[in-house]
């Protein structure tokens, strides 16, 4: 007998929910937002660039709410005070996005400085502690809420020349799960979404020897849309995931299981050297 699912079954709705996401300004926290209010939820909007304003612009032509925070997550205080506007004007935060990261961070263990380390990882792994321990308590005592944080393939397999980043984002996996054991009786789910080489506006203006490489790497042999991640979260902030909880789950197309590099030292160097031009400001 065909299974037969409708629409209007599949479909996710977030009306009377309010999401928080950082790092909104462009790129895939953008995406995740206009995807949250396309659903119906209320948006508090956290970035340091202020084109985070842009993005508010966009999600009230979409009918809902959204308020905005300039802030640093690595900064707690920041972060406990943007909360506290945002929980003024709109209420509980249901659902937390923890999308904000650095990826600028270059360099051979052996000559990356203390410096460079310890901000990759205050923003990457810092900032989702902050913003978690300011709004769970809210939510295990409403009974409900969601947490997604955005971690990397690189969380499990590391990069070459970003060992700042890769263990950031591996430190979120073990946050993850750290959540899920203390919270999931409140009815909090918490869960990590690893994406591949996504198509963000920094991805896109790296050269085209790399982007050309990315997708060889992949067996979908493509890059992966914002949009895809987007709807990954909402479906992970509705109710219809509400038994996925602690759980890491990847985006990739399938690049995670490439396993073996085939590239020289030479080759590693060359690229280790291209992105670390790519990136400069």
């Amino acid at each position: 007998m065909a299974l037969i699912v409708s629409s209007k079954e599949m479909a996710v709705s977030l009306k009377g929910r309010t999401a928080l996401v950082t790092g909104a300004a462009r790129g895939i926290g953008r995406a995740i937002a206009m995807e949250l209010a396309r659903d119906g939820a209320d948006l508090a909007l956290i970035d340091l660039s202020p084109d985070v304003a842009d993005t508010a612009a966009a999600v009230r032509e979409l009918g809902v709410k959204a308020v905005i925070a300039q802030a640093d997550v690595s900064d707690a205080d920041a972060v406990q005070s943007a909360v506290d506007s945002f929980v003024a004007e709109l209420g509980g935060i249901d659902i937390l996005v923890n999308n904000a990261a650095l990826v600028k961070n270059i360099a051979p263990i052996g000559k990356m400085t203390t410096d460079a380390w310890q901000t990759e990882i205050s923003v990457n792994l810092g900032g989702p502690f902050n913003m978690i321990r300011a709004v769970v308590e809210q939510m295990a005592q409403a009974g409900w809420g969601r947490i997604i944080n955005i971690s990397s393939v690189a969380a499990r397999g590391g990069l070459h020349f970003q060992a700042g980043y890769a263990a950031s984002k591996n430190g979120v996996l073990g946050l993850t799960h750290n959540v899920t054991l203390e919270y999931a009786r409140q009815g909090v789910t918490c869960n990590a979404i690893l994406p591949g080489v996504i198509e963000t506006e920094n991805v896109l203006a790296m050269p085209k020897a790399i982007i050309e490489g990315a997708k060889a790497f992949a067996p979908a042999r493509r890059l992966g849309r914002v949009e895809e991640v987007a709807h990954l979260v909402t479906f992970l902030a509705s109710d219809k995931a509400g038994y996925i909880n602690g759980s890491e789950i990847d985006i990739d197309g399938g690049t995670r299981l490439t396993t073996i590099s085939l590239g020289s030292r030479a080759e590693l160097k060359e690229t280790a050297d291209t992105l670390a031009r790519a990136f400069e400001d």
